[in-house]
């Protein structure tokens, strides 16, 4: 056998190997796929077929919520879904995404899907307003929640611009438009009209609550003033059903649904974040450190602890 010959036997053999491995990985990385569709460690472990629970997670700053809604209307057309539990580790967030999560949710329940909130450790404000929603609410003894209101914080730095100089000018058609300006004090009908709107979306926010947890509304007034509760506190309340962990949560999800417990669970979808790596490296679980910010608003109004 000639030199050239034995050559091109040993790159076609290295060739194969390059190939098996690629075949190998593949596999794996596929395996490894099916087992993410179910939650080991949580109910009935992996959930790739049959009736199940699904598990999605509200994490964060509620700001864009545009994937998880298409995720909850994923479940809500997925006749092997049988509920929804949201699991909530959130402090609020902007008005309009708030709601848009709140009215997923109900789409959830008018399909005949039941849904129940798990609060983890913060579940304030529009946090809270997503969670009331939901069937039935679990919440830990110690979960800060509530937080019922609205909060619109805006910077008058007048005095220091005339301080070192700056003129700021503003050319505008319409009486309002430079509400909220930065540059000049505020006016009382200008404070009157920002009232106004807070006070509107308040109200939504009472709507919400006491139709959720079915409260007349005068006794969702008595707390919707912006405090802090905790979860145990929250129960004397009304505010949630139950104290318990997400596997409480879980299990009682089962039981409307009619699964037997503990019952096959589909996880939440998961995106590779940078961040969240580093999150996870660090130690800085949760609200920590990366806590994510909202964007600047001209005029920010959210539901915020």
């Amino acid at each position: 056998m000639s030199t050239t010959t034995t050559i091109s036997a040993g790159r076609r053999l290295a060739l194969v190997g390059v190939a098996l491995a690629v075949y190998v990985a593949v596999g794996g990385l596929l395996l490894v796929s099916l087992a993410s569709l179910g939650s080991p460690g949580v109910g009935g472990g992996g959930a790739i077929f049959g009736e199940r629970i699904a598990l999605v997670e509200l994490e964060g700053v509620i700001v864009d919520v545009e994937e998880l809604v298409r995720e909850l209307k994923g479940h809500r057309d997925n006749p092997a879904v049988r509920a929804v539990v949201i699991r909530i580790n959130s402090p609020g967030g902007v008005v309009a995404p708030t709601q848009e999560l709140h009215t997923a949710l109900r789409r959830l329940r008018e399909a005949g899907k039941p849904v129940v909130a798990s609060l983890g450790a913060v579940a304030a404000s529009g946090g809270y307003y997503v969670a009331v929603a939901a069937d039935r609410i679990y919440a830990n003894p110690g979960t800060l929640t509530g937080s019922i209101g609205v909060i619109m914080q805006l910077a008058n730095v007048h005095d220091l611009l005339k301080k070192v100089g700056v003129d700021y000018v503003v050319v505008k058609a319409g009486q309002y438009k430079d509400i909220g300006s930065f540059a000049r004090p505020m006016t009382p009908e200008e404070r009157r009209v920002l009232q106004t709107l807070l006070d509107d979306v308040h109200g939504q926010f009472i709507a919400a609550v006491a139709a959720g947890r079915k409260l007349e509304r005068s006794q969702v007034v008595q707390f919707a003033d912006g405090r802090i509760v905790s979860g145990g506190q929250a129960k004397a309340l009304g505010m949630v059903d139950a104290l318990g962990g997400l596997e409480e949560a879980i299990d009682g999800a089962a039981t409307l649904a009619g699964l037997p417990k503990p019952p096959r669970v589909v996880g939440p979808r998961r995106k590779f974040s940078v961040v969240d790596l580093l999150r996870s490296e660090l130690g800085g679980g949760g609200l920590g450190v990366f806590r994510p910010s909202l964007p600047l608003f001209s005029t920010p109004l959210y539901l915020m602890d």
